[in-house]
């Protein structure tokens, strides 16, 4: 079994996590990177703490002390406008201090943001489309289906 751990940006602190658990469940988005037929828990769920991200250096040693093998930094860091300067920064540290694998994003994006985002150039500026991975690599109607 895959346990791992969500840390989500602040901005969306009340969120339900509703479209991460429905990708978790599909194997979407970020979570695309499990078989199917491979048990995943989630072992944490928290907000990055609000800008730079101070929960960011905390959380994940709870999340490995119940078992994270893998950190998800959801997709709200990738389709918030803006999006997240400091993703990067947050996969660098979590990956080198705690040694857990980081995927940035949860569910897909939702084609409204990719069309919106698109649109204002910063994708590119940013680095967004190798930060995002396989976020980037959803059929249309399945972005389309997290609108």
């Amino acid at each position: 079994m895959k346990k791992i751990g969500i840390i989500i940006c602040d901005r969306y602190r009340s969120c339900g996590g509703g479209k991460c658990f429905r990708a978790l469940k599909e194997r979407c988005g970020g979570f695309a990177c499990y078989p199917p037929g491979e048990p995943v828990e989630v072992v944490g769920f928290s907000s990055c703490g609000g800008c730079p991200g101070g929960n960011v250096e905390y959380v994940p040693a709870e999340m490995k002390e119940n078992g994270a093998e893998v950190i998800h930094l959801a997709t709200g860091f990738v389709v918030g406008y803006p999006p997240c300067p400091y993703t990067k920064d947050h996969k660098e540290f979590i990956e080198n201090h705690y040694g857990l694998k980081v995927v940035v994003g949860t569910h897909p994006i939702p084609m409204k943001y990719l069309r919106a985002h698109e649109r204002l150039g910063f994708w590119e500026r940013e680095d967004m489309k190798e930060l995002a991975g396989a976020l980037m690599d959803e059929p249309p109607d399945v972005m389309t289906a997290y609108d």
